[in-house]
């Protein structure tokens, strides 16, 4: 596979560790926490995967479409030194997929307390269009526009809806109701949001399919706290990502690299390394933009 799977830092106990003033490191401890990734095989979910259990998480739910989903984890397994990657080869929206995959990993590892639901797809093209042999309009496909949504908006919301549930249940069985503070933090949702949430030529199902998940996130945040769960979203650049390579070298030399500070497209680790910033740290439930320095021209 090529990638650097090796063991790390694991967290400290209870995600404290206190030294004195300004000694102390709060955050949460990813060996107490079972993850689930989709769109795991490839770009920023691949490299969130192998992330998380490298840092330690207790397991990691890997679900893709890719039929070479399980070599990979095997492989990854391989690599780590234990059982940490779970295959789980389906339709991220497919609700009775969804349920399999929760309740499988409940079942083998406890309740799933961290979600990154990160398979997306895009279906490019202008919204209205005139056609030149025919002087015709074109509007952007129906069909086109559901399966964005049901896969970039619909999927990722029920997949962290699903997360907060795994807790809940979980504090419920055990008596617990509100969460209180000095439980530490007991899970953490991160959407993959875009650059072009605020729009983009080209992309109307995919920008308003990543700007519904800001509302979503804003929302979860405020209801999943109640059971201790944080939700946060991410906004990320051009990433090197089979869905950017599929533009085109050309394309993305002419109208892409240009137009970032950084002068390249971001590499997917540069992205889960934020990701689990996003994670671990309990004072975070709100947006990060890792857009590489992205200003689009007019």
């Amino acid at each position: 596979m090529g990638e650097n799977i090796k063991p790390g830092s694991n967290g400290n106990g209870n995600g404290h560790h206190h030294d004195g003033e300004g000694w102390s490191e709060p955050r949460l401890d990813l060996s107490t926490h079972v993850a689930v990734v989709t769109g795991g095989f490839r770009g920023i979910g691949r490299a969130t995967s192998i992330m998380l259990a490298r840092e330690g998480a207790r397991a990691v739910g890997v679900v893709d479409m890719a039929p070479e989903l399980g070599e990979f984890c095997t492989e990854a397994n391989r690599r780590l030194g234990r059982d940490a990657f779970v295959p789980f080869n389906g339709d991220v929206t497919d609700a009775a997929f969804r349920r399999h995959v929760f309740t499988s990993m409940e079942k083998s590892h406890g309740p799933v307390s961290i979600c990154i639901p990160a398979a997306g797809i895009t279906r490019d093209r202008l919204a209205v269009r005139v056609l030149k042999e025919s002087g015709d309009v074109d509007i952007y496909p129906e069909s086109d526009w559901e399966r964005v949504i049901a896969v970039d908006l619909t999927a990722p919301v029920y997949w962290g809806l699903e997360t907060i549930a795994s807790v809940a249940r979980t504090r419920g069985k055990a008596g617990l109701k509100r969460w209180d503070p000095s439980e530490n933090v007991q899970g953490c949702v991160v959407f993959i949001g875009s650059v072009s949430s605020s729009g983009n030529r080209g992309q109307v199902s995919y920008a308003t399919a990543k700007a519904g998940l800001e509302g979503a996130q804003g929302t979860l945040a405020a209801e999943g706290v109640y059971h201790g769960v944080r939700c946060a979203i991410i906004h990320p650049g051009y990433t090197d990502t089979a869905m950017v390579r599929a533009l085109g070298d050309e394309f993305i030399r002419q109208n892409i690299i240009p137009q970032t500070q950084l002068r390249r497209l971001i590499k997917p680790e540069e992205i889960a390394n934020a990701i689990l910033f996003l994670i671990r740290n309990p004072a975070i439930s709100g947006q990060l933009w890792a857009d590489a320095g992205w200003h689009p021209v007019a």
